[in-house]
């Protein structure tokens, strides 16, 4: 089975940066070779909502609140996946997950749905 698991996260002041990481096992790319992978966040008493995504092409998307500010990215491998986040703001704060849709490309819109596997989530915190 595929497993991810999030770290990276934490807490810092608007402005500063933070690097996320998402490690994932378990995934054939030999019999999938179609894929995107996402970040996902959720703040409190918020929807999940989807921040960006990368495919199997390497094409990226972003939502409109971080583009610029943020840059999703994996491993050569693609073990391990990546957001960097720079200049952050308090609202980007909320548990972020990384999340795969395996055999199939990434859709226009972020749909949490899509997406059969997903890690535990790691926390962010902005503060202003």
């Amino acid at each position: 089975p595929v497993h991810m698991v999030e770290s990276g996260g934490g807490s810092v002041q608007a402005g500063e940066s933070l690097t996320l990481s998402c490690g994932i096992s378990g995934y054939n790319h030999n019999l999938y070779q179609v894929y995107c992978l996402a970040w996902f966040r959720q703040a409190p008493g918020k929807e999940r909502e989807g921040a960006a995504s990368i495919d199997y092409r390497g094409r990226t998307k972003y939502t409109e609140s971080v583009t610029d500010r943020f840059a999703i990215s994996h491993s050569d491998d693609k073990k391990t996946l990546y957001l960097q986040m720079n200049d952050l703001k308090p609202e980007d704060s909320g548990m972020y997950y990384c999340a795969l849709r395996a055999g199939a490309i990434c859709k226009s819109e972020f749909i949490v749905g899509d997406f059969g596997y997903s890690g535990q989530g790691t926390q962010v915190t902005v503060s202003s």
